[in-house]
């Protein structure tokens, strides 16, 4: 746990197992927008423990059924963030679940490959 670590802080929790929980998104990009976070402060999703990347996939699951009984969304983007480049601000892992809208987007085509769609060729 770390002592500045805004997820670290269990005072939001939805639901929960012992390895990892669910609370709402502050930066909330729709309505339901949730993020599944482990228990223990690691920054990067490929240093996950098995356990903890099962509680996340566990938690994903229960996540979408709860939005779907409370918001009845018509499709969802889940996305993790993995290091500086990668956008991660925040480093403890975070699964974002987000629930998406018809029309909450002119042409939602592409999804989370939109991230990049205004990039110049790359040379790597």
């Amino acid at each position: 746990m770390a002592d500045d670590c805004e997820l670290c802080r269990l005072d939001q929790v939805l639901f929960e197992t012992d390895d990892a929980y669910v609370r709402y998104d502050n930066n909330s990009l729709s309505k339901g927008h949730v993020l599944v976070v482990p228990r223990r402060h690691v920054a990067d999703f490929f240093d996950m423990t098995a356990a903890e990347k099962a509680s996340v996939f566990e938690l994903l699951d229960k996540a979408k059924a709860f939005i779907a009984a409370e918001h009845s969304p018509d499709g969802y983007n889940i996305g993790v963030n993995i290091g500086k480049a990668g956008g991660q601000t925040r480093m403890h892992v975070h699964v974002h679940l987000i629930p998406r809208y018809a029309g909450d987007v002119p042409d939602p085509r592409g999804g989370i490959r939109c991230v990049l769609a205004n990039r110049k060729t790359s040379t790597h």
